[in-house]
């Protein structure tokens, strides 16, 4: 994927939508949960990030809190397969635990983790106001 460009190409795209800020949105998110399927987060975080940071800033969204959703979404690929690494971690660690089992045992905190998402697009400010508060701009 990242030899022929297709995440680069794919946000690419996704910038080039004539759609509202919140569609906009949904469809990095899922750009971001299918890529994290496949792709480890360092790469997918260093092939998409050039281009989808300029687009949420343009967009009028806060790139603090655009980050925290960018790690939010990393995190679930990293428990989903089929590359899911930490699933396959699990498993070595406790190898007499069969994989299906680990698979059913990550689904709750995925759910929990889009739940999380979810709550962070509504609610932004549950990301930044820690920085806001750190940096002097909430009193």
């Amino acid at each position: 994927m990242s030899t022929l460009y297709i995440t680069q190409g794919i946000a690419e795209w996704i910038a080039t939508l004539d759609v509202n800020r919140w569609m906009l949105l949904l469809f990095i998110n899922i750009f971001l949960l299918v890529a994290g399927f496949f792709l480890p987060p360092v790469a997918v975080i260093l092939m998409t990030t050039p281009t989808l940071l300029p687009i949420i800033t343009q967009a009028g969204f806060d790139p603090i809190w655009f980050g925290v959703i960018l790690t939010v979404n990393m995190e679930i690929g990293l428990i989903t397969p089929p590359v899911g690494l930490n699933l396959y971690v699990i498993n070595g660690i406790v190898p007499d635990v069969k994989l299906p089992v680990v698979l059913w045992g990550a689904l709750p905190f995925m759910l929990c983790m889009v739940i999380g998402i979810v709550l962070l697009c509504v609610f932004p400010q549950l990301a930044t106001w820690l920085p806001d508060y750190l940096m002097g701009t909430i009193q």
